[in-house]
């Protein structure tokens, strides 16, 4: 039996198998446009569906059906929604101011019993005296009659 060695004195190292050139990258794919593919429906009579998106999100279809193209929206549960959100709040805040608004403040203040017993209604606006039966351009002008009513 017959070694044969290379010069360093080590066994034959294995040759490299070799690597097949490499192929072509392919081509880059068209960017999507705002139209997809065509997709043919199943059935009779035979009807045909085109995708249409914006920015990537779907926003409706063309829709061949019977020689009759329709174009149907497609509802975006965001805006759905957002649209929800935005009527609530509306409906919340109607609501709040109506209930304040409905609120009457009382006809008179605190009520305080005073030293010697008299009562105090401190904050409470003065009646009118007379009424005003004057027109309202009178009492615009702050006119006053020249005869004394009696």
């Amino acid at each position: 039996m017959t070694a044969i060695f290379n010069p360093t004195g080590l066994a034959p190292v294995a040759p490299v198998p070799r690597q097949p050139a490499p192929a072509a990258p392919p081509a880059p794919a068209p960017p999507p446009g705002p139209v997809g593919p065509v997709l043919e429906l199943p059935g009779t009579p035979a009807a045909a569906l085109v995708p249409v998106t914006h920015e990537g999100r779907p926003i409706g279809a063309f829709v061949l059906d019977r020689g009759r193209v329709r174009y149907r929206r497609v509802v975006d549960p965001d805006q759905f929604v957002a649209a929800a959100a935005g009527a609530f709040a509306v409906a919340a805040l109607t609501a709040a101011v109506a209930v304040v608004a409905r609120r009457r403040p009382p006809a008179i203040n605190t009520v305080r019993m005073g030293p010697g017993g008299w009562v105090s209604l401190r904050g409470a606006p003065a009646p009118a005296l007379t009424p005003d039966r004057r027109p309202w351009w009178a009492r615009l002008l702050r006119a006053r009659r020249l005869v004394v009513e009696r």
